[in-house]
């Protein structure tokens, strides 16, 4: 992970907290019931999630309540934009997003010496069964402050009042009421520490809960797709609910998603994209195992590309490069068929999606196909970082390599 990190692909883009900071994101724990770290310096995300916590405990979601309940902590408005690295949901980043357009001001102003723990609730306390994911129509965000300042500051405002009224600036103990308020939590009048609670419709999206299912709801039937086996054969044995239900390796599953207008085929078009020759390139990668050359040259090179191709065996040559072979062939007959051509993961690997999708459903599907096949590295790194975290450690070091710069480029491309 050195390489990723010197990079700031691991890790990266987060808000050191340290010494006070530090002391107040122990207590936001405390609020969550969560035991505080031991740690005096760590790193946290947009949502207030901490990679180097996440180690200490041994559990990568450590700020949620059951899977149906998930958390935030804003502590510093630096956390304003920066990535969200471990999500619940596909939505938590749009999630954040709205709470410091909403509340940017304040959340300057509060975390000067307070914090905020975020609720999101969609008013379920938890969940029994897959099918529950489709009552799923909107998110609330709840805000508590620590050490509840706002609360403190309507008994503070009523203190004011009672001074202010009849002969009470002489009474002693109405003083000291105000200076003991004053002194723990410094002046609260005029600041707006009541902020109202966020609504947020939601459409499609994908959950980690049961092991991780798509909620896709936009489309002309309500579509389940999960990750999980085991899971998703229980759930087949439901008949109450009028619901497609697929898991990510079904066949059959990328031809309805077609004819839902969620994916488009359309691969000659495919065939041109950086996607697709990073996809072959990959497929390369799994094959190559002895080189006299570090791998991230031969995939820099197409001279040096060429050359090793083409010592491949002709079986292996054609599962790399069978979408250029069949589109060749298909110029002289009409009547080839691309799975004699080319292999059926490698057919799932050229779908899109559907060019009507708006921008945020886009995210959602292509999210999906990284699930389905996790052959793209850069996609595969911004649609499910958990997932290529874990497969890049059983990478070849001159393949990292040569990943990583692809990364910085294309988040160079895109100004990601």
């Amino acid at each position: 992970m050195e390489k990723l990190r010197a990079a700031g692909l691991f890790g990266g883009a987060l808000v050191q907290l340290s010494g006070s900071l530090a002391s107040r994101y122990n207590e936001c724990l405390a609020l969550l019931g969560v035991t505080p770290t031991k740690l005096k310096t760590f790193a946290v995300d947009g949502m207030g999630w901490s990679p180097e916590i996440a180690v200490e405990k041994g559990e990568n979601y450590y700020l949620n309540t059951g899977e149906a309940n998930v958390n935030a902590i804003v502590i510093s408005p630096e956390q304003k934009d920066k990535p969200v690295h471990m999500p619940s949901h596909s939505f938590d980043v749009d999630v954040m997003r709205a709470v410091f357009t909403a509340y940017h001001r304040e959340i300057r102003d509060i975390t000067k010496d307070s914090a905020l723990v975020l609720n999101m609730d969609q008013n379920i306390d938890a969940f029994f069964e897959p099918f529950d994911l489709l009552r799923y129509a909107k998110i609330e965000v709840t805000f508590t402050l620590l050490h509840h300042l706002d609360e403190k500051q309507m008994e503070q405002e009523a203190f004011i009042n009672l001074f202010n009224r009849n002969n009470n600036f002489i009474d002693r103990d109405v003083h000291q009421q105000l200076l003991n308020s004053a002194k723990r939590y410094g002046d609260l009048r005029g600041r707006k520490l009541k902020l109202d609670p966020i609504t947020l419709q939601v459409g499609s999206f994908y959950t980690r809960a049961f092991g991780g299912v798509f909620v896709l709801k936009d489309s002309m039937k309500d579509m389940l797709i999960f990750e999980d086996q085991k899971v998703f054969k229980n759930a087949i044995q439901d008949t109450a609910h009028d619901v497609l239900l697929f898991h990510k390796e079904h066949d059959e599953l990328m031809q309805t998603l077609v004819s839902h207008l969620i994916l488009e085929d359309d691969f000659k078009s495919a065939m041109k994209s950086p996607r697709y020759d990073r996809i072959k390139k990959h497929i390369f990668a799994e094959f190559a195992k002895k080189a006299a050359h570090p791998l991230h040259e031969i995939l820099d090179s197409h001279f040096l590309f060429q050359k090793y191709l083409n010592e491949f065996p002709i079986d292996v040559q054609k599962k790399i490069s069978g979408v250029e072979l069949y589109f060749q062939k298909l110029i002289i007959d009409k009547n080839i068929k691309l799975n004699d051509f080319v292999d059926a993961d490698y057919i799932k690997l050229l779908h899109e999606p559907h060019s009507s999708l708006e921008q945020e459903q886009k995210d959602l599907i292509w999210k999906l196909l990284v699930k389905i096949m996790p052959k793209d590295p850069v996609h595969l790194y911004w649609y499910d970082k958990a997932l290529f975290y874990t497969l890049y450690d059983k990478w070849d070091d001159s393949y990292k390599e040569w990943v990583i710069k692809q990364i910085l480029e294309n988040n160079k491309k895109y100004a990601l």
